[in-house]
C-alpha cells in the first residue's frame, strides 16, 4: 500500500503546480523540500482524506508540514491500516 500512497502524494503535489521532479521518500515537505505553504498541507490533507479515509486535525497541520513525503506515507498508511482493524 504504501507504494500506491506514494504515488497518490506525488501525484497530488503535481497535480498543485508543485515541481516533483526528483522527488524521493526523503524528501522535506517543508522548508528545504517542497516549502508547501500550510493551505497545500490542507490541501493535500483533504484529498487523503477522501482518498483513504485517513483524516488530519487541524492542530497537526504543522507537524504534518515538517514530514518527509515518506514520514506522511507512513503516516497516512497506518491510520488507514488502524481505521481497517477498528471497522
Amino acid at each position: 500500500m504504501s507504494a500506491e500512497v506514494e504515488k497518490f502524494v506525488i501525484e497530488a503535489l503535481d497535480n498543485m503546480n508543485y515541481d516533483v521532479t526528483g522527488v524521493t521518500a526523503e524528501t522535506p515537505l517543508g522548508p528545504s523540500g517542497l516549502d508547501l505553504e500550510s493551505l497545500s498541507v490542507a490541501e493535500i490533507a483533504i484529498q487523503v482524506e477522501d482518498t483513504y479515509g485517513v483524516k488530519f486535525d487541524e492542530d497537526e497541520m504543522e507537524s504534518v508540514a515538517l514530514l518527509t513525503v515518506g514520514g506522511l506515507v507512513k503516516e497516512i498508511v497506518q491510520r488507514a491500516s488502524a481505521a481497517t482493524a477498528t471497522k
